[in-house]
């Protein structure tokens, strides 16, 4: 992890075992994922983002774990899992999915195979 990325969780420290988690599994079971840290988000990436991680509320603030991080992928379909906080298709085929993540065991074999769809839909697209 390189300090854009810790100097992202400045705010939230308690949220960075979870990315910790995330971005390790990522990096250990796809190739060549190229990471990006932004102001509001850091993306992972091989021709094409496929995933993304966030603060975005995307669960009203009560239903909220402390600490969370909201994970983002995009798969060719929509996904209808209850772990599924938001699902939006901003255009046709390709559908944003949302799910708010509030403990390491959350980042689980289930969550990886969609990372890992969503990975492969990337590097697909033209």
């Amino acid at each position: 992890m390189d300090q854009n990325a810790l100097f992202f969780f400045q705010e939230k420290p308690e949220a960075l075992p979870l990315y910790r988690a995330f971005e390790g599994r990522l990096l250990a079971e796809l190739e060549g994922v190229n990471i990006k840290v932004q102001k509001t988000q850091i993306t992972f990436s091989n021709r094409r983002v496929f995933a993304a991680v966030s603060f975005l509320a995307a669960r009203k603030a009560k239903a909220r774990p402390e600490p969370y991080i909201t994970i983002t992928l995009g798969l060719n379909r929509r996904e209808s899992s209850t772990r599924i906080d938001q699902a939006s298709e901003p255009y046709p085929g390709r559908w944003t999915h949302h799910l708010v993540i509030g403990t390491v065991e959350e980042i689980d074999d289930e969550l990886m195979a969609w990372a890992r769809e969503a990975y492969n839909f990337a590097a697909a697209k033209r």
